[in-house]
C-alpha cells in the first residue's frame, strides 16, 4: 500500500465496525467480612509458582480492606490470564 491509499481516511471510518470493549469483571468474596463483590482485572493479582501451594491470585478487599489470598487452580489461572489480570511468575530460590 502506498502513503496516497491511506490519505483521506477518517478516524471514524478506520474504527467503523469494531465494538467497545468490555471491562471484564471477576466475581469474588472475603474471607474476613463475608463481603461478596465484583473486581476489575485490574484490582486482582496472579502469582504462579512452581507448584498448586505456590500459586495463587490475591486482593484487597474493596469493604474492609484486608489483603486477599486464595489457591488458583489451573482452571483459575486460565480465567485470570484470559481477563487481563497482572500475572507475575515466582522462580525457585534453590
Amino acid at each position: 500500500m502506498t502513503d496516497s491509499v491511506l490519505t483521506g481516511v477518517s478516524v471514524a471510518s478506520a474504527f467503523a465496525g469494531m465494538r467497545s470493549v468490555v471491562p471484564v469483571m471477576f466475581r469474588a468474596g472475603c474471607p474476613d467480612c463475608r463481603g461478596r463483590f465484583e473486581l476489575a482485572a485490574s484490582a486482582l493479582r496472579l502469582a504462579i509458582g512452581a507448584s498448586s501451594r505456590t500459586t495463587f491470585y490475591s486482593f484487597t478487599c474493596p469493604d474492609c480492606g484486608v489483603a486477599v489470598r486464595k489457591p488458583a487452580g489451573e482452571r483459575i489461572v486460565e480465567l485470570l490470564t484470559g481477563g487481563g489480570v497482572r500475572t507475575l511468575r515466582l522462580h525457585s530460590t534453590l
